[in-house]
């Protein structure tokens, strides 16, 4: 009988985790089935840019996965018993729900976007940490007449890159960023420079060390005043997804599933968690960020960890730490400020165009990694511990035959 492994979630991390575990598994010992809800893969470090019209290079699944073997579902998960090693599931077409059974599971629903609990939030505000909410965003920016003001809430990455990517395609628009604390108060006196410089020559409005209090249709409120905002972009961080705090698995304060060096549940040993869903601790015994650059790493050694326990192999160590954080500034800017091993900023900073260059070369690179998700490596398919056993006797029991020879020849090609 197989092991069925199935993946939960097709972003970076979960169709990297369902590839590279079909690179390393002889596909006659495994069964892996990725459930996604959508047919494609969708570049998340891009959705600024499909906000505000760019269009981008389709992936779809059923061509990424040709031929591995892996078997794409498309459903939304419902639920997860933990304790039945069981999940539901609901068609995305049809509305049917079912349940999966599962030897090895891999969580990798990841994150969305963070309301806050702030009042009208959820109403009146535009995320976009999810195409159907880049699209949303994109429809509404396309109808605004020239002049009316956007307001993009978080000082963070996301909102860094949302602000410059509307103010460069719409220069016509009056556009502002609300920070909570300094604005780029985490980057080098370069990057800060650098930031500045870039949101000045662009006409954003910055307003530091401001509380948003509420969100309105046509303004954003803080302590004592208001700003005006025909579109209100919520960027002020991630919040993952809620199945895995309602089973019993164990989670944080944050909702992350609580995993051990190799990504292993530690109150579940067959459930792996990987990228955002995950508690990882990385240099300095601090919790990774949910990011892309924390995330594929965690994929790597919990796909490489699985593959090495089915197979009798040695356990991997995937070093996970930082190298640099990488800034879209629009089409025509950068900033690449370089950090420490525990993401703390170091004094230099590639900026400008060549900035705008490496940026992209990294997000092609990301996207080129799932679908190639043993970078190029050549890899061996092994046999599972009970495969491989089972083939040894049959060897051993047909004339001439060696052990270990697989069943037959499409295994063989497999």
């Amino acid at each position: 009988m197989q092991h069925r492994v199935i993946v939960l979630g097709a972003g970076y991390t979960g169709a990297t985790a369902a590839g590279r575990l079909a690179k390393r598994l002889h596909r006659a010992d495994v069964a892996i089935t990725l459930v996604n809800a959508e047919p494609d893969f969708v570049e998340r470090v891009r959705m600024h840019q499909l906000a505000v019209g760019q269009e981008l290079k389709p992936r779809p699944f059923d061509e990424m996965f040709a031929g591995t073997g892996v078997e794409v579902q498309l459903a939304e998960v419902a639920g997860i018993d933990a304790d039945r090693r069981t999940v539901t599931v609901v068609d995305t077409h049809g509305a049917e729900q079912r349940e999966l059974e599962y030897d090895t599971l891999v969580y990798a629903l990841g994150s969305g976007w963070n309301p806050q609990s702030v009042p009208g939030t959820a109403e009146h505000a535009h995320e976009i940490s999810s195409r159907p909410g880049a699209l949303r965003l994109r429809e509404r920016l396309a109808g605004l007449d020239a002049g009316q003001p956007v307001v993009i809430v978080g000082g963070g990455l996301t909102g860094l890159e949302a602000a410059t990517e509307i103010a460069e395609t719409r220069p016509d628009l009056d556009v502002a960023l609300m920070a909570r604390g300094g604005f780029g108060d985490w980057l080098s006196d370069k990057g800060r420079e650098h930031l500045r410089k870039v949101f000045t020559d662009l006409g954003i409005t910055v307003h530091e060390h401001t509380a948003v209090t509420a969100v309105e249709p046509d303004r954003v409120l803080t302590d004592g005043t208001s700003v005006p905002a025909a579109v209100t972009v919520w960027a002020t961080g991630f919040a993952v997804h809620p199945i895995a705090g309602a089973s019993t698995l164990e989670v944080s304060g944050t909702g992350q599933i609580v995993v051990d060096g190799t990504m292993r549940s530690v109150s579940h040993p067959e459930v792996y968690a990987v990228g955002d869903a995950a508690l990882v601790t990385g240099p300095g015994d601090k919790p990774l960020r949910m990011s892309c650059a924390s995330g594929v790493p965690t994929s790597w050694q919990a796909a490489d960890t699985i593959a090495a326990r089915l197979t009798g192999g040695k356990l991997p160590k995937t070093p996970i730490r930082y190298f640099q954080q990488c800034i879209s500034l629009g089409r025509r800017e950068g900033l690449i400020q370089f950090v420490t091993a525990d993401d703390q900023a170091l004094p230099k900073a590639l900026t400008g165009r060549l900035a705008a260059l490496y940026k992209e070369v990294i997000c092609k690179g990301a996207a080129w990694s799932v679908a190639h998700p043993t970078v190029g490596m050549p890899v061996r398919r092994r046999r599972t511990v009970q495969r491989a056993g089972r083939a040894e006797q049959v060897g051993r029991a047909s004339a001439g035959s060696p052990a270990g020879q697989v069943d037959s020849p499409a295994e063989a090609a497999a």
